[in-house]
């Protein structure tokens, strides 16, 4: 009898008019922590995949886009960054790009799930292959309470978080970028995912994050870059510092003599992503 092919899909509401769909090929692992729901799947367009609570966090495919953008823009602007401070990230590719770096000295990564690092590890090597690095120090505890007690720590924060609700929730409030202002030094930079502007659930989420940082920073930017998982599959970054500005203050010729080699960050696009579509800027004004 010949076998049938099964008909797998994960898919994922992008609003309550919207679905994005892959077709999987198989389940490779599925736990519930105490925190959330931990998926890690397998598709042939996208290769393996992760999810929590059944929303998307990293492609094989695609997941170079993400965490390079989360990492180069800043890394580029300051290249004398030494400490830096990785809040969610479970997956690992944020301190993978980091580790890059030789002048990085010491890198913290605070994730509240700590079976969210193990599952990745074993089965999502591509992006948790430095999380043994020895300069990375790993701890699970809250985000929102590990940066109460910091001041003048860190010369990066990247708050590499789910979206806001669940675990992720208290990591876009007030209090938590206040307290990201006073952990960083004097000529410190704080970059967050920043959601997109398209949906609008989205949209309220940006804003709402936006408006809060650009209260507390001198130099408030959102930057962007195209990622097909992700809802819209054009996501945003917000860039806030005490004293660099991403696009003023790159040294480009110095960047590009380290030599590092990425797929999707150029010192051309780097300039580029600050140039944002006009509905996004008028959202951005309409909060500043």
């Amino acid at each position: 009898m010949e076998t049938k092919e099964l008909d797998l899909w994960f898919t994922e509401e992008h609003s309550k008019e919207a679905k994005f769909s892959i077709k999987v090929l198989k389940q490779l692992h599925s736990v519930q922590s105490p925190f959330q729901k931990i998926d890690i799947l397998e598709s042939k367009e996208f290769g393996r995949f992760f999810t929590l609570d059944g929303y998307m966090m990293v492609t094989e495919k695609d997941e170079f886009i993400y965490h390079e953008m989360i990492v180069h823009v800043a890394m580029a602007t300051n290249p004398a960054i030494k400490r830096v401070l990785v809040i969610g990230a479970g997956d690992g590719g944020t301190v993978r790009e980091l580790t890059r770096y030789d002048t990085v000295e010491h890198i913290d990564m605070v994730e509240i799930d700590k079976m969210v690092v193990e599952v990745c590890k074993e089965y999502l090597p591509q992006t948790a292959c430095r999380l043994n690095d020895s300069r990375v120090h790993l701890h699970f505890e809250d985000g929102l309470r590990y940066i109460r007690s910091k001041e003048d720590a860190y010369d990066l924060i990247i708050v590499d978080s789910t979206d806001p609700f669940g675990p992720g929730e208290g990591l876009f409030t007030k209090e938590f970028y206040g307290n990201c202002y006073k952990a960083l030094t004097n000529d410190g930079i704080l970059v967050n995912q920043h959601e997109n502007a398209y949906y609008t659930s989205y949209a309220q989420s940006m804003r709402r994050a936006h408006c809060r940082i650009v209260n507390l920073f001198p130099i408030c930017k959102v930057y962007q870059a195209h990622i097909p998982t992700y809802p819209s599959g054009h996501w945003l970054f917000g860039f806030a510092s005490k004293k660099y500005d991403p696009v003023k203050d790159l040294d480009a010729e110095a960047w590009n003599r380290l030599g590092i080699d990425t797929r999707y960050y150029n010192t051309e696009l780097h300039r580029g992503c600050f140039a944002l579509p006009t509905y996004i800027n008028q959202i951005l004004e309409r909060d500043s």
